[in-house]
């Protein structure tokens, strides 16, 4: 097997498993899970910081990367709004994201990395080797980058708008309000 298929046999797997569980994570009911969604946001913030610098040499980079971001946040506002909130007697705050927004995200990102894994990716290979330089090089795009950025923008924005909820539902429960704002 040649290292280009062994690569596909490696990353197909992985990146099947993770979007199985990022589809898992779109439906249903969810715990506020804190240090999670802290964490989450602040890779999420460094992933986009250190493509933003890496997209410095080329602006359209740059321009999808920051209009990702920018569609992402409205989206992400919408996607609050949208929440709906749930009390669990075994798991405290639960959230239930709206299943429209998440599966729109999803189909995006699907679309996304299917369009470069099965047409794209070969070329790149193909047309480094021939010019000698590392295909990763040539990866980005801006379309890439502006799904890139409308999945960051989104998230963090979802997840500090989850956050500020979970601690006003802390604070009323710890006041001892009878019902803590769902």
């Amino acid at each position: 097997m040649s290292a280009h298929w062994m690569t596909y046999a490696i990353a197909v797997p992985i990146v099947a498993l993770l979007i199985g569980r990022r589809i898992s994570r779109q439906f249903g009911r969810q715990p506020v899970r804190r240090k999670r969604m802290i964490a989450r946001i602040a890779i999420l913030a460094v992933l986009a910081v250190s493509l933003g610098l890496s997209g410095l040499h080329d602006p359209r980079l740059l321009e999808g990367l920051a209009g990702g971001i920018g569609l992402g946040a409205l989206v992400g506002f919408v996607g609050l709004r949208l929440t709906t909130w749930t009390v669990d007697p075994k798991l405290g705050d639960c959230y239930i994201p709206n299943r429209w927004i998440g599966a729109l995200l999803t189909a995006l990102l699907l679309g996304r990395l299917a369009w470069r894994f099965i047409v794209v990716w070969p070329q790149i290979e193909d047309s480094a080797r021939a010019a000698g330089v590392t295909p990763i090089q040539h990866a980005s795009t801006p379309l890439t980058l502006l799904v890139f950025g409308l999945l960051v923008g989104y998230y963090i924005v979802y997840y500090a708008g989850l956050l500020m909820h979970h601690r006003r539902f802390l604070r009323a429960a710890r006041d001892g309000a009878a019902t803590p704002p769902v």
